[in-house]
């Protein structure tokens, strides 16, 4: 019997991570994970009570800004999922990113996260390890002008705009992937990267509870306000946790995968999302209704996606998904 691989999922106590490292032990893998203190107790007992943990996962303390921190935690792997590329919005200080100017953006801002990126890198280098996956954001696919269908192949944003717009925190990813794209490329590692944004469904870990959408989402179902008090022109993309991290696994597995892949379901206009969770929490206080022609949702190209083999959750079901979750009163909330 063929002994099952091992991976190693850095920041697997983030939201993306998590649910990743949740997928991996449900399909046989060993699993090392890392997050910045393997002993923290409002993290690791939740993924050590996941199905499987106990036989095959190991948590590992490592830091992106310290060299050689993930050199134990990628012993003997054969892939490393990189998920712990978190947005930035305020430097050392607590001074906000879009306050900044260039060169306090770059340095406090973009740079922090492309040193973490690339010192992991070093690492899988150091352990000949030729699979590494990595989260980003499809804030680093909004080309200028925008166009109506966008692709990951030719579509790129604009690091130099995103900087001059204050967007630090979207330029980081733009960056990120490009220099690992280039560190990747110079040094034979097969890299693919998933563009996620708006995620929803179960979460792991109970701080993963106070984030959109799911801080917003329990408001509503309690009798407050959601994400908005006046419906925006404007639309979000999402996509359901479980489907991402199969999105995750099948870029590693697929030995012909490589590149960039929308990690999206599609995108939705505010105002159709919020008439959803009408059909769904019939009591729920609306914001204020919109009183313009709405902008046409952002449109995506999901081929590369499809190529993958993963069937994605539409966007209602992931919603009545979401809030039937939250209603059952997860980590005991009620």
């Amino acid at each position: 019997m063929t002994q099952p691989k091992t991976i190693a999922i850095a920041g697997a106590s983030g939201l993306v991570g998590s649910n990743i490292v949740r997928a991996a032990l449900e399909r046989g893998y060993g699993v090392n994970g890392t997050l910045r203190n393997a002993s923290d107790q409002t993290k690791a007992p939740y993924l050590m009570d996941l199905p499987g943990a106990e036989e095959l996962l190991k948590l590992f303390s490592a830091e992106m800004v310290d060299e050689g921190s993930f050199d134990e935690a990628l012993k003997g792997v054969d892939c490393v999922f990189i998920a712990s590329l978190i947005p930035t919005y305020f430097g050392p200080s607590g001074k906000a990113a879009k306050e900044m100017d260039d060169e306090q953006g770059y340095a406090e801002i973009i740079m922090p996260t492309v040193d973490g990126c690339l010192n992991i890198l070093r690492s899988v280098i150091r352990h000949g390890i030729k699979n590494v996956v990595i989260c980003s954001s499809t804030s680093s696919t909004n080309p200028i002008p925008a166009v109506p269908v966008k692709n990951e192949v030719d579509h790129w944003s604009d690091e130099a705009e995103q900087c001059r717009a204050k967007k630090y925190t979207s330029a980081t990813k733009t960056v990120m992937e490009k220099a690992a794209i280039t560190f990747t490329k110079e040094n034979g590692i097969r890299l693919s990267i998933l563009l996620p944004t708006g995620l929803y469904g179960p979460v792991i870990l109970p701080e993963q509870m106070n984030g959109n959408p799911h801080v917003w989402l329990k408001s509503l179902i309690d009798g407050g306000e959601g994400r908005h008090k006046m419906v925006p022109n404007d639309s979000s993309s999402m996509i359901h946790l479980h489907d991402l991290a199969a999105l995750f696994l099948a870029a590693y597995e697929n030995d012909n995968a490589s590149g960039r892949y929308y990690g999206v379901c599609e995108s939705w206009h505010w105002r159709d999302i919020y008439a959803e969770l009408q059909k769904i929490l019939s009591d729920i206080k609306m914001p204020e209704p919109l009183t313009e022609d709405p902008v046409a949702p952002t449109g995506f190209d999901f081929t590369r996606r499809d190529s993958l083999g993963v069937k994605v959750r539409d966007i209602p079901s992931m919603l009545r998904e979401t809030v039937v979750w939250i209603k059952a009163g997860p980590f005991g909330q009620g």
